[in-house]
């Protein structure tokens, strides 16, 4: 097994010629033969039981080669690699040269390899003071959505239809005079200034009495995601049934020993107060290591292979993928009512991916250079932590290697963050 490694004329691009040895290659067959013999059906033998000779006398040898070449290729490109201390960043573009029973197997593949990073400064870096003041609205604001999750619905029978009542209606809508599929719904509850309906809709909801009919004319967006709806005019036939309004508690102690474990409004106060300013810290610190990964990240040029940003967009797409499955939706499912294709959202998807990868390629090049270390304590804390989290036996965690792989890299990394905004200039 011999490889020979050959720049091309791209950046970070190499070009791998690998020769495997004929007896490596035919042992190869072999394995494959013993696997596939069982789909074969030779007059004159039981099915599957046909000499591998008489496969290739009926067939040709080169029935095997496909299979052969996925049999052994996969673990001597991962070794040859590895022993060659390449790191891929690409998957590879594969050309097969010579192949054949009896003959050295000999096949190309052209791989993108992670970019060389020439960092710009890193230490001393200036970046603007980050500070957030909880304030008595602030506080409010919270109060009002405890006391609006915790309101009651109490039904309105002297009087039309206000902004933020709850109104009970059967609707249908057409286009054209034609109802157009899930235009139509009886009973439903709709909060009128939600704004959760095309819009004018809710509008001419106001006014409108209990048991009252009419007909609400409204245009769809041009950006509607049905193709066959956007821009067009509708028209809905509306009955109301029921008129609703939220009832907010009052705030006060009883309040708040109703919503909390405080006896008292004003305790209840203090403790929203000590949340949002432990929110405020941690918006100021995630704000403020922000900057300074961008502050460092501006000073570096960089080529980065489009297969890391191409890998980068599938994780995406595969993080959307996992989002959606909590909501029961497929992704071509959302699509459809995004009226996209996925070549749309990769294309949407790629200047974010350019500038993750960047952060992650400079992040890491801070670390070598400033030697930053990760010890075996900070991941057996972590490990601690995520098996508390989720569950787990710790020690199913301590023999995953991938698991320890990821951890050390997102350590490394938060520890990389640190370093540069402790030994940043805060204006």
């Amino acid at each position: 097994m011999s490889i020979k490694v050959e720049k091309t004329d791209k950046n970070n691009e190499l070009k791998l010629t690998f020769t495997v040895e004929a007896a490596k290659f035919d042992e190869g067959m072999k394995k494959v033969y013993t696997k596939t013999a069982k789909y074969f059906n030779i007059p004159g033998f039981r099915k599957g039981k046909a000499p591998m000779n008489i496969i290739e006398k009926q067939y040709g040898s080169e029935i095997f080669y496909e299979d052969t070449f996925n049999e052994i290729v996969p673990n001597i490109y991962e070794e040859e690699l590895k022993a060659n201390n390449i790191e891929a960043v690409s998957k590879p573009d594969i050309d097969v040269v010579q192949i054949g029973k009896g003959q050295d197997l000999i096949f190309t593949a052209v791989i993108q390899t992670k970019p060389e990073v020439k960092l710009g400064k890193y230490k001393g870096i200036e970046l603007a003071k980050k500070e957030y003041n909880v304030s008595d609205e602030d506080i409010n604001n919270e109060l009002t959505q405890m006391a609006e999750r915790n309101s009651r619905l109490v039904t309105v029978e002297d009087r039309a239809v206000e902004e933020k009542d709850i109104a009970v209606i059967d609707f249908e809508g057409f286009v054209d005079g034609v109802a157009f599929e899930g235009g139509k719904a009886e009973n439903h509850e709709l909060e009128i200034g939600s704004k959760t309906f095309i819009p004018g809709f809710e509008d001419q909801i106001i006014g409108m009495k209990i048991d009252e009919e009419k007909d609400v004319n409204v245009k769809f967006p041009e950006e509607y995601f049905s193709k066959e709806l956007a821009g067009k005019d509708a028209v809905f036939k509306v009955k109301l049934h029921e008129i609703k309004r939220k009832e907010l508690p009052e705030l006060d102690d009883e309040f708040a020993k109703d919503v909390s474990e405080f006896d008292t409004l004003k305790e209840l106060k203090a403790s929203i107060k000590e949340k949002l300013e432990e929110e405020n810290k941690n918006k100021a610190k995630y704000e403020t290591e922000d900057e300074a990964i961008k502050a460092v990240c501006n000073q570096v040029e960089l080529e980065i292979p489009s297969g890391m940003i191409e890998t980068e967009v599938d994780n995406m797409i595969k993080d959307i993928e996992a989002r959606l499955s909590y909501q029961g939706l497929k992704l071509d499912q959302y699509l459809k009512m995004m009226n996209k294709k996925e070549d749309d959202l990769r294309l949407e998807f790629e200047e974010q991916a350019k500038i993750s990868v960047k952060s992650r390629l400079v992040l890491e090049a801070i670390s070598n250079d400033a030697k930053i270390e990760v010890s075996k304590e900070e991941i057996d804390a972590k490990i601690k932590e995520m098996a508390t989290n989720y569950g787990r036996k710790e020690e199913d965690l301590v023999n995953n290697d991938n698991l320890k792989d990821y951890l050390v890299n997102n350590i490394k990394s938060e520890k990389t963050i640190k370093y540069i905004v402790d030994n940043a200039k805060i204006k």
